[in-house]
């Protein structure tokens, strides 16, 4: 792994010790080519955990007239795999997981399954490190625009395709695209403008898709139909 691991860290506003963040972004693929080593599913299952209760308990306290399903839905919405996924990528996870060369090469430091369980893991390693309370303000810093998403009905929009097709339905240009990019690789932040007529959204993220996204979403918003 290129980066050096406290370097995530900085992503997440917490401190985790060095053999325990270790731990947290080890893949069991790279366990077992470095010959059956600790892997994260442990921590995996321990943040699981911690985050069902962290988010069980937001929303059952803003929401007091939502029902058991109405919760159950908002729940399920924040904390699915694609959500985690997407909190993953807004943090560069990708750039700091240990996994072994197959997964590499298969492209599974994108992989939402990988994204999401390590996330976990990561929330696993900071309830062991801090508890319940440090643990609680940075899974609401992570998920806080999951959780606008979700209780927007937002979640899931292919804002790209939606803009295009309003874009075509107020008589307009097909929107245009430019991204630029900055900062080391373990560490990039991508800049993505969209132009639609005289409408433009613009948004900046740790990964490319992210930044296109919001910047659509913000087109689109200007357009009066977001």
């Amino acid at each position: 792994m290129s980066p050096t691991p406290p370097a995530i860290l900085d992503h997440l506003g917490v401190t985790i010790p060095d053999e325990l963040l270790v731990l947290a972004l080890t893949h069991r693929s790279f366990a077992h080519e470095a010959g059956g080593m600790p892997d994260n599913e442990r921590l995996e299952f321990l943040g699981d955990a911690v985050l069902d209760i962290i988010v069980t308990d937001y929303l059952y306290h803003k929401y007091p007239d939502h029902s058991e399903a109405e919760l159950s839905m908002l729940r399920a919405g924040v904390i699915s795999q694609e959500s985690l996924a997407q909190v993953a990528r807004e943090i560069n996870l990708g750039g700091f997981l240990l996994l072994g060369k197959g997964e590499l090469k298969t492209g599974g430091n994108d992989r939402d399954s990988i994204l999401s369980d390590t996330v976990e893991a990561l929330i696993g390693a900071t309830y062991l490190t801090h508890g319940l309370e440090v643990t609680r303000a940075m899974v609401m810093r992570l998920i806080q625009f999951q959780l606008q998403q979700v209780v927007s009905g937002r979640q899931g929009v292919d804002w790209r395709t939606q803009l295009m097709l309003r874009a075509a339905e107020l008589g307009l240009d097909e929107p245009t695209y430019t991204v630029e990019s900055s900062g080391p690789d373990h560490d990039r932040r991508y800049h993505a403008t969209v132009t639609v007529g005289h409408v433009f959204g613009q948004a900046a993220a740790t990964s490319k898709r992210v930044a296109l996204r919001d910047a659509s979403a913000e087109a689109m918003a200007k357009l009066g139909d977001a």
